[in-house]
């Protein structure tokens, strides 16, 4: 993922569902009917938005940008502007794929856990589970963006992988989900926000005043260099209060899959999902004006933007995929978010252009401008093809 700076899985015959320990759409809470969905039941909107966000993760929009190459047409500037991250306040749509993986996770959880509760797994064994899984996404964040496999300290960061972000956010949402009502959960939600805003806009730190919000200079950083010293993660981007707002993405995401959980009609749902992605933009926008959308420090205001986006992404999903039932195009989009925890470790750690030079690297050669485009489709589908392989196997990476 090249958010943050850097960004799910099941062993049954079905896709991997949310991070940690993906998904099970397939069952709703023990006191409320599955979600209508046709066919087997399933939720696959969230399959698929899973996989859509994964392909923008290893490499999508290098995929979509090498086809105009080769069919000679210049991409707008407009489109190559949201390739690249808000230098530091704004938002574009390259700044919206971690949100969108925090927010996918939280939509999966009321699923996963109605199923072990219906299963009657004992909620001590399911903070057992929680804690287990945490643990192994917080030590696959250091694996893939903390250096850890180097064994040196000098390059070690502790806490700076969108995995680990995924491992707070998730943490802590699913003690909240399976512990209070879903008036409390939502007043929670609300105090983190509203928590995080405070004390970055009324605490001083340093010798600087109050409500300070500059690159490297701010008190969720000075947290950050305070608590790691030299294994602080860099890049301008803060860990520790910023979980504050990792919490807030999660649980958006899990008050989605609760409704989606519920026995209203899809198409009433598909509303809900517009509705609440509306009003999580509108109140984004407007908290914008006194707590700015700064992605590096996961504001309040960006965590309610970000999430409206993806309200809106799911609700555009649900209705083509799970209300109409057009399906066949997602199909794609659902092999990769099969096993999205596997295929998102390969990209921290290899180079998948390389997957494809012995098979076009000497074409790619002789095709001058053409070259790179063809390498960069040919390494893409060499991935997918395994993706593929793996889907059609049954073989799901979880943890």
């Amino acid at each position: 993922m090249s958010d943050r700076p850097n960004s799910p899985t099941s062993a049954e015959p079905e896709p991997a569902h949310s991070l940690p320990k993906e998904p099970d759409n397939t069952v709703a809470p023990p006191t409320r009917p599955p979600a209508a969905t046709a066919g087997s039941g399933r939720v696959i909107a969230i399959d698929a938005l899973r996989g859509f966000d994964m392909f923008w993760i290893i490499g999508g929009m290098s995929v979509v940008l090498a086809i105009p190459v080769l069919l000679g047409v210049d991409v707008p500037d407009w489109v190559e502007e949201q390739r690249h991250h808000a230098a530091w306040i704004g938002f574009t749509a390259e700044d919206l794929i971690m949100p969108l993986f925090l927010f996918i996770v939280g939509v999966a959880m009321p699923f996963s856990f109605a199923k072990r509760l219906a299963q009657r797994q004992s909620k001590a064994r399911l903070h057992v589970k929680i804690v287990w899984r945490t643990i192994i996404l917080f030590v696959l964040g250091m694996v893939a963006q903390g250096h850890l496999l180097d064994f040196n300290l000098e390059t070690l960061r502790i806490y700076c992988n969108t995995l680990q972000a995924i491992a707070c956010g998730y943490f802590f949402s699913a003690l909240l989900i399976l512990h209070l009502s879903l008036l409390w959960q939502i007043v929670t939600t609300a105090l983190c926000l509203v928590t995080f805003w405070a004390l970055m806009t009324f605490v001083p730190f340093a010798s600087q005043p109050a409500g300070t919000l500059e690159p490297n200079l701010n008190l969720a950083m000075h947290v950050e260099t305070w608590v790691f010293g030299r294994f602080t993660g860099g890049h301008d981007y803060t860990w520790i209060l910023s979980g504050l707002g990792f919490i807030g993405s999660v649980m958006l995401g899990t008050f989605a899959g609760q409704l989606l959980c519920s026995a209203q009609h899809r198409f009433l749902k598909f509303l809900w999902l517009v509705l609440l992605g509306a009003a999580c933009l509108g109140a984004g926008w407007l908290w914008s004006y006194h707590f700015p959308i700064i992605k590096h420090l996961w504001t309040s205001s960006m965590v309610l933007w970000a999430s409206g986006w993806c309200f809106l992404l799911l609700a555009l999903f649900y209705l083509v995929i799970d209300v109409i039932g057009f399906r066949c195009w997602a199909f794609p989009f659902v092999v990769i978010g099969a096993n999205a925890i596997a295929v998102y470790m390969a990209n921290s750690l290899i180079s998948f252009h390389g997957l494809s030079d012995p098979l076009v690297g000497g074409l790619a050669s002789h095709l001058g401008k053409y070259g790179d485009p063809v390498r960069t489709i040919a390494a893409f589908t060499v991935v997918w093809l395994i993706l593929l392989h793996m889907y059609r196997k049954k073989t799901f990476i979880r943890i």
